[in-house]
């Protein structure tokens, strides 16, 4: 055996709950995600243990997309979801009978949600996180940490009490949930700053990932570019994405994704038929929305879509599967002569990739552990399996750096979402300040107070929100957010100095209920 591959998903979501309404738009971003990609996922590693398949994948998830899958309101809503997608393909079913092209499908995506049903009802008993401890279990998931609410750590670096509160709220709520402290951590958009890696020390985490420049332009030079990790001055290791796996994977238009046999995530059912027929699945306001429900492939650059044949898409996911293998085969080969360490290749995607944007994606990656448990060149590993065998490694100084446009630190700090950090830094140094004056307090009311002042600066710091206004994608739902938080944090500081309003504090326990274990001197 030449070398090694690592396969890292980031599984995030912002923390999105809204109990004051029957129906929230922002909420379906976790049934789909449930729906389309965890899920999936869970059901491959069933799979690949039934066959004896040697798995292994490193996966994050994020303490807000931990509280939302294990939220009892959230998970009653999920399966609610899944109901109505279940009548719904049912209708399908008959409404297409006259269609052959697309009645296929149809009793393809009736059956796909009746089985993922079972599955969550009766093998997870209602709770998706009981499928990631199991595999973590039989070893083929090694699962990490991100910082809390995915704050963009290198903007807390002047005043690291923000930055260590979000990482000391990461680690006990991987031990709340998992029963052990996590060995280590996706840093929020993998965003680096020089010194983050004495906090990560401080809270026992052994390493972290960056993106490719972060560790290529560090200095010394790495000895063996990215494909080896290298330890900070603390011992605290990083690992680099690699570019060539990466681009592969991501790129629509050159990569496996943008095949024209594949579904098209576009064209939907909920925008194409008629209004009345489709009213009882979309938004109850009439805005038509994504039902998971499509009959075209990509086709080509063009408006025109033929119809999806399934067993098409799941036959090039193979192709490409082999491909994928072979090429990374490839890189070990060309790698092996150069370095006197078997060679690895880190391959980080979010994990939306896969079932979300790209349907067949967790078919692609089960294919991929078939293909390369049959090489004697490559294997896959976890990040505490290769530092167990190579514990010596390079000492370097990283660079700073962010997997987002342009490498740095622009998408989450331009013109567009400035404004937001002014009140951000406010709310951090008012909160310590308040955490030291009051740490000894045991006032039942006031505690109360301090620890939901906690969880909404918390909230307010998500780096999804600065992201979407970047972005132009739900740029009112992430102001309205950035905005209520900070409002809410302010206003429960009043109750502090006198003012009585226990039921604003009721609402906001109810409407922001994370993270029930934080106590607010995470802060001093």
């Amino acid at each position: 055996m030449n070398g090694y591959w690592m396969l890292v998903l980031h599984s995030h979501l912002p923390f999105v709950k809204h109990p004051e309404y029957e129906y929230f738009l922002e909420e379906h971003w976790l049934y789909e995600a449930i729906s389309e990609c965890y899920l999936p996922l869970l059901m491959q590693l069933e799979n690949l243990n039934n066959e004896g398949v040697d798995t292994k994948i490193t996966v994050s998830l994020t303490p807000t997309l931990c509280e939302m899958l294990a939220d009892d309101l959230l998970k009653e809503r999920f399966e609610k979801y899944l109901h109505k997608m279940i009548d719904l393909g049912k209708k399908e079913v008959v409404r297409t009978e006259s269609q052959p092209e697309f009645n296929g499908s149809a009793r393809f995506y009736k059956n796909k949600f009746e089985q993922m049903l079972d599955y969550y009802s009766n093998k997870l008993d209602g709770k998706v996180l009981n499928g990631y401890v199991k595999f973590r279990r039989k070893g083929m998931l090694e699962i990490i940490t991100c910082a809390a609410t995915h704050g963009f750590l290198p903007f807390m670096s002047h005043f690291e009490k923000g930055a260590t509160a979000q990482i000391a709220t990461a680690v006990n709520n991987y031990k709340k949930h998992f029963g052990e402290n996590p060995k280590g951590i996706w840093l929020p958009e993998c965003a680096y700053y020089q010194g983050l890696e004495r906090i990560l020390s401080d809270f026992g985490i052994r390493y972290f990932f960056t993106d490719t420049h972060g560790v290529l332009f560090s200095k010394p030079k790495p000895r063996y570019g990215v494909y080896a990790p290298v330890y900070t001055k603390n011992g605290v290791a990083a690992f680099a994405r690699d570019f060539h796996s990466s681009k592969q994977v991501w790129s629509s238009k050159e990569g496996y994704p943008g095949d024209y046999d594949y579904r098209d995530f576009y064209r939907d059912i909920g925008y194409d038929l008629d209004m009345n027929y489709i009213k009882p699945y979309i938004s109850p306001d009439g805005e038509r929305v994504f039902t998971g429900i499509k009959y075209h492939r990509i086709t080509g650059k063009t408006d025109y879509k033929e119809p999806y044949i399934r067993e098409k898409a799941i036959y090039k996911a193979g192709e490409h599967a082999a491909h994928f293998v072979d090429e990374r085969t490839k890189q070990v080969d060309e790698l092996t002569p150069l370095i006197d360490r078997k060679p690895l290749i880190v391959s980080p995607y979010d994990a939306e990739l896969f079932g979300h944007w790209w349907f067949e994606g967790p078919e692609f990656l089960g294919n991929v552990f078939r293909e390369m448990d049959k090489s004697e060149k490559i294997k896959p590993v976890t990040p505490t399996e290769y530092l167990e065998e190579y514990k010596t490694n390079q000492v370097v100084e990283l660079n700073p750096s962010s997997w987002g446009d342009k490498g740095y630190y622009e998408v989450w700090l331009n013109s567009g979402n400035d404004w937001i950090y002014r009140h951000l830094d406010y709310a951090v140094k008012r909160m310590s300040s308040l955490a030291s004056e009051y740490n000894n307090n045991d006032n039942e009311l006031t505690v109360r107070i301090l620890n939901q002042m906690a969880r909404e600066l918390l909230l307010a710091q998500s780096s999804d929100w600065a992201f979407l206004i970047t972005a132009g994608t739900a740029t009112e739902y992430a102001v309205k957010r950035t905005k209520e938080h900070i409002y809410d944090f302010l206003r429960l500081e009043q109750m502090l100095e006198g003012e009585d309003d226990q039921r604003f504090l009721n609402e906001c326990e109810n409407k922001n209920s994370i993270f029930q274990e934080l106590t607010f001197n995470v802060f001093c």
